[in-house]
């Protein structure tokens, strides 16, 4: 027998236009020409250093892959993510739910960032009608259309609205396509369901986004770079919102996912940064590059000179490329993100920087070559 669920309809659901917020993206975006203010002389030889490996990248039309957390987006550093994007430096970048859904309260209402302690006492934190509402819907219409996580929020943004197809329409779809794509027909019911449950009109359905020039999402679908989200269960604000639907959100994470493990399987002579995301990136990393290398060595080949630079404010003087893992009594040893990707050939650095002035920094020195 299941077991007893908790009744999202029965929430009382605020007007995100009410939430008070934190951090303006018109006044607190860092410009790309601003300078980096306490990088050490180490952290400035370790990007130049990096600067170079990305060249040697693009020369060989090799991935260069840029994965961060939530912080990057919400320490206002879409211009240069965008600038990076925009002048052929990265061809991917990976982020988690959290900073989906910062990247989109920024270009939607130009704020984001809620008080997180204040909200819970209230009973309030999450609880916000638009961001759950419209991220919910663009995914599923993102699962319907075969598009990945961050891809679907991405396009909603860039065409500043979602299609809506008809009830009658998904409905014939799903009966004919049934036995041949069994897993878009189930995204058609489910998006059926979702467009009768919630009264949707059918068409085009407009959602203005007056600050989406801010929106690195946004940008990378208009560019055609995969800018993948990988989200979990139960971690992000949009899963308090009626209109959240689990099947949508694992088929446009599984999307991203194999986009991501397919520029993982380009990393030979390749660049891997990872800003602040101890967590989400050396997870999906390591299960990415087992299966890319489970291909490469079917085709005799394996990837061993992939470059790994991982980016955070921990503090730690041990040099994982020249020492390799510290022992269980030394605290760099509970650098867990740092030990993971050590374990995955190649060569790893790790520099204790601030997210803002490592992309300020890793920009600026790509732009002098």
């Amino acid at each position: 027998m299941p077991y007893p669920k908790f009744d999202r309809g029965l929430l009382d659901v605020k007007k995100l236009a009410d939430r008070k917020n934190k951090v303006y993206i018109e006044k607190d975006n860092v410009p790309v020409d601003q300078l980096p203010v306490n990088l050490s002389e180490a952290g400035a030889k370790l990007i130049a250093k990096t600067a170079e490996r990305i060249l040697l990248a693009h020369k060989e039309k090799r991935s260069v892959m840029l994965t961060f957390g939530a912080h990057t987006i919400k320490n206002g550093m879409a211009p240069t993510l965008i600038a990076l994007m925009e002048e052929g430096w990265l061809n991917h970048l990976a982020t988690n739910g959290a900073a989906i859904i910062h990247d989109w309260e920024f270009a939607f209402q130009g704020k984001s960032s809620e008080d997180v302690r204040e909200n819970v006492e209230h009973g309030q934190f999450g609880i916000w009608d638009k961001t759950g509402y419209y991220i919910n819907l663009a995914i599923i219409v993102g699962a319907y259309e075969s598009l990945g996580y961050g891809e679907s929020v991405g396009k909603m943004i860039s065409c500043e609205g979602l299609q809506i197809p008809s009830i009658d329409d998904l409905q014939q779809e799903a009966i004919m396509i049934l036995s041949t794509n069994p897993d878009r027909a189930a995204a058609a019911i489910d998006l059926a369901g979702v467009i009768q449950k919630f009264d949707l009109p059918t068409g085009f359905m407009s959602i203005p986004h007056p600050f989406k020039k801010y929106s690195v999402q946004a940008r990378a679908f208009a560019l055609g770079i995969p800018f993948t989200g990988h989200p979990m269960f139960g971690h992000d604000i949009i899963y308090n919102h009626p209109m959240n639907h689990g099947a949508a959100i694992g088929r446009t994470a599984l999307n991203d996912f194999l986009a991501f493990t397919k520029n993982v399987s380009n990393l030979e002579n390749g660049v891997y940064m990872s800003i602040g995301s101890a967590v989400m990136s050396p997870m999906i990393f390591e299960k990415a590059l087992s299966m890319s290398q489970n291909i490469k060595i079917q085709e005799n080949s394996h990837i061993d000179n992939h470059y790994m630079l991982i980016v955070d404010l921990a503090k730690s003087d041990w040099d994982w490329q020249i020492d390799g893992e510290p022992p269980m009594d030394n605290p760099a040893y509970y650098l867990r993100y740092c030990k993971t990707f050590n374990r995955m050939g190649g060569e790893m650095h790790y520099l204790t920087a601030d997210n803002r002035d490592f992309l300020l920094a890793i920009h600026q020195k790509l732009t002098e070559k």
